[in-house]
């Protein structure tokens, strides 16, 4: 039986717990919360901002708002598991960003239009920044277990 992702790999379990450990650092908390807020604010703008008669911006507002809503949360509570789809955080800022150009019904109106580039944009840079953070981290931590960067090669 072939196993996907993280599970194939001998140091899994240690890669979990690295990935773990990056995403309960005030940063990477911050970003995702951040970006949860965005999610949330995307998923109830439509109602705020006032084009709840944009039928297909409004349902795609919603849905995209809530996917990222919880991936944000499965990230902060879990990122060691949840690592494999955190990509998907920053594509769904990039579509919020291009949505009321791309969504056929009604023209975008300069509400809808701000409104979306500047969540998606805030959606994309925090979910881009958080897995730059996690990679980072996970980078920072493996050269310290091997040494690297001290003197003579060991701690």
């Amino acid at each position: 039986m072939v196993r996907p992702g993280l599970a194939r790999r001998p140091d899994a379990t240690e890669l979990r717990q690295t990935y773990d450990r990056a995403g309960s650092t005030a940063p990477a908390q911050v970003m995702d919360a951040v970006t949860l807020l965005a999610g949330l604010y995307l998923a109830i703008s439509p109602w705020i901002v006032g084009f709840t008669g944009f039928g297909g911006l409004t349902v795609n507002n919603l849905i995209v708002g809530l996917v990222v809503t919880a991936l944000a949360l499965s990230c902060a509570s879990a990122f060691g598991r949840t690592y494999g789809v955190s990509w998907v955080t920053p594509v769904l800022g990039v579509w919020a960003i291009i949505a009321p150009w791309v969504i056929r019904g009604q023209p975008a109106t300069t509400a809808t239009i701000w409104n979306n580039v500047v969540t998606g944009a805030i959606i994309f840079l925090f979910g881009l920044g958080a897995l730059a953070f996690a990679a980072n981290y996970r980078q920072h931590e493996h050269g310290r277990r091997r040494g690297v960067g001290s003197p003579g090669g060991e701690w």
